[in-house]
């Protein structure tokens, strides 16, 4: 009975899984048990970002891409008002299809990855083993300072060292954009 109730005590204190469960209630695993993939990444915006949104076809492309390697997009929307039908509509706007979108109001995707700037991405491997964050590429120099050309691809590097079973050489980049608001308190 002892021997129980010990069990039952330790199983209380394991950390909750990191679940991905989309706008429509659909469990697609968990950044701990990803169903089916190898690796996880995380978009992180708001509707009102420009930087954010200019990354939209970008996104898009990457994920396209990078799908059939064994990764999987999620669209994490960082808004803690932010209300399902204005996510559906945001990425009907910006033409966002076959990704799924999470709310993230309780920021437990937002607290795992640490990230704090919307337009950073995060990739993750199995046991939500952070393996990459920060930003998708330098088209950015600066806040309000876009570059001509784009002469580094940091994520697109970061997912192919990964599927290649290399280590990835820059884990962390700075990522432009803006300020993930805090969590509400209710």
């Amino acid at each position: 009975m002892a021997l129980k109730l010990i069990f039952a005590l330790l199983a209380t204190l394991a950390p909750a899984p990191h679940l991905l469960r989309d706008v429509d209630g659909t469990l697609h695993g968990s950044l701990e048990q990803p169903g089916g993939w190898k690796w996880t990444l995380l978009y992180f915006l708001m509707s009102d970002c420009p930087i954010a949104n200019q990354y939209a076809p970008e996104v898009q492309r990457i994920c396209a891409s990078y799908g059939s390697k064994g990764v999987r997009c999620f669209l994490v929307y960082v808004e803690p008002t932010m209300k399902v039908a204005d996510i559906r509509t945001h990425m009907k706007d910006f033409k966002y299809t076959g990704i799924p979108a999470i709310l993230d109001n309780t920021h437990s995707l937002i607290d795992v990855s640490g990230a704090t700037i919307v337009s950073e991405v995060a990739v993750f491997s199995t046991n939500a083993d952070l393996k990459y964050r920060g930003r998708i590429d330098n088209l950015y120099a600066a806040v309000g300072k876009p570059r001509q050309v784009v002469t580094q691809r940091d994520l697109r590097d970061a997912l192919d060292a990964l599927i290649a079973s290399r280590t990835v050489s820059h884990p962390r980049t700075e990522a432009y954009g803006c300020f993930i608001p805090p969590k509400q308190e209710n």
